[in-house]
């Protein structure tokens, strides 16, 4: 859970979105009302069950036609409301590929790969929330303007994010927006989920939850194949996956899936985890020991999204220390940005929490030990694809121990894997320096 601004490069912990173990991207220029607007759009169209939020661009192909039509009646929708299909659409960008280059070099990522432009836009589809019940969620699925007709599918898994408005769908300014520019530009399709809770998604998010976290990825993929047929392109099979930071762990959990046959069409194509937190006890009793930056925030967002989830506490009292045990829960709800959580929480943990709760985190045992081993061992299994590592010994925020902990595992069973370090650089700077490496690895895995 690593708060740092992806705001142009700066890094700074005060404005920051929250990853598990991980960072996100903030953005200044996404506000409320707009997030707000867009949700009530999202809302409004699923009751009608139309697929379509809002106009596309004058003269825009493909996707961008889809008409009338094409749109199934209220009848059809209502048949056709399994996981995975579409409820809207939305147009959120259409650049040509200098203007991808642009984006990418105010991100701060080298835009040396870029060979076509691409459309963005956002899609909200259905799947199944953390207790099974059907919910709906949101995306960004990216396609390059190239005319080819058959593409490979990039997944891309963000860093958990506190503010509903910092996610790729709905931020313009984003990296994980810039980061599925990148892998489209290079002439792939890019689904990037929000995850549930996220984006124009209702409710709160089940962070740190295995289940959800595969179900809205997988439902994400069938969305944008459903949603590539409008366009009448096909994605291919195999999946390369790839996230960040919270989206590390995300890559081999839905890696897994995948693998284990939880679509009948995709299949595991790569791995290729930046920077994760793939040892999460570790890290929880690091900032329980107030050895994290901000150690009170990170483990604020764990034990509250992880008391709805499994209940870790039976009042707040029993976790927060007062007053802010009467107002941190209300903190992440998904409608704050993660500067204003910050400012209203103190800086250390000893003094936000009750001891008795700090030593749980640090020696957990019972339900918590096992959901915190689930998380520790994502990397516990045979990929029959090579995964390749990505990481920094720089990062003071993941430290870089969380790798070697996950090659650890996959080379006890037996899996190909490699680990490259990207050199002295801070989390925020890892992900930036390893998106040009993941696409050089994924241009050499064969359609």
């Amino acid at each position: 859970m690593i708060f740092n601004r992806f705001r142009g490069r700066s890094t700074s912990p005060g404005g920051a979105a929250l990853a598990l173990g991980c960072a996100a991207v903030v953005l200044a220029t996404v506000t409320a009302p707009a997030v707000a607007a867009a949700t009530a759009t999202a809302t409004a169209t699923a009751t009608a069950t139309a697929p379509r939020t809002a106009a596309t661009t004058a003269g825009a192909a493909g996707a961008d036609a889809w008409s009338a039509a094409s749109r199934p009646s209220p009848a059809t929708a209502e048949r056709r409301s399994g996981a995975g299909s579409v409820v809207s659409v939305t147009l959120v960008a259409d650049l040509d590929a200098k203007e991808v280059v642009a984006r990418l070099e105010k991100a701060g990522i080298d835009a040396d790969q870029v060979r076509y432009g691409v459309r963005a836009h956002r899609i909200v589809y259905r799947t199944r929330g953390a207790d099974g019940r059907p919910t709906t969620a949101s995306q960004l699925v990216v396609m390059p303007r190239n005319g080819k007709r058959d593409l490979q599918v990039v997944s891309w898994l963000h860093g958990t994010t506190v503010y509903r408005g910092d996610v790729a769908s709905v931020n313009d300014a984003s990296t994980d927006r810039a980061a599925a520019l990148l892998f489209a530009s290079t002439g792939r399709a890019v689904s990037a989920p929000d995850y549930l809770g996220l984006g124009v998604g209702p409710g709160t998010h089940p962070y740190g939850d295995p289940r959800a976290t595969v179900t809205a990825s997988v439902d994400a993929l069938r969305a944008a194949r459903a949603f590539a047929r409008q366009d009448r392109r096909i994605l291919g099979r195999h999946v390369l996956v790839s996230g960040f930071s919270q989206g590390g762990p995300a890559t081999m959990m839905v890696g897994r899936a995948l693998q284990q046959g939880a679509d009948p069409y995709f299949r595991l194509g790569a791995l290729a985890p930046v920077a994760g937190p793939f040892d999460l006890s570790a890290f929880e009793a690091a900032a329980a020991n107030d050895k994290v930056v901000r150690s009170s925030l990170y483990l604020a967002y764990f034990a509250t999204a992880w008391n709805r989830l499994y209940g870790l506490y039976d009042t707040p009292g029993q976790a927060f220390r007062a007053p802010y045990d009467k107002t941190v829960e209300t903190l992440f709800d998904g409608d704050h940005k993660a500067s204003e959580i910050a400012a209203a929480l103190p800086a250390s943990s000893k003094d936000l929490f009750t001891r008795e709760f700090l030593d749980r985190v640090r020696n957990p045992t019972g339900k918590l030990a096992q959901r915190l081993n689930a998380l520790d061992t994502t990397c516990d299994w045979h990929p029959d694809v090579p995964v390749h590592l990505y990481h920094a010994t720089g990062d003071k925020d993941v430290d870089f121990e969380n790798a070697r902990h996950c090659q650890r595992q996959l080379t006890a069973n037996g899996a190909v894997n490699r680990l490259t370090d990207v050199g002295d650089l801070d989390h925020n700077g890892t992900v930036r320096a390893a998106l040009p490496l993941v696409v050089r690895q994924f241009d050499a895995v064969r359609p």
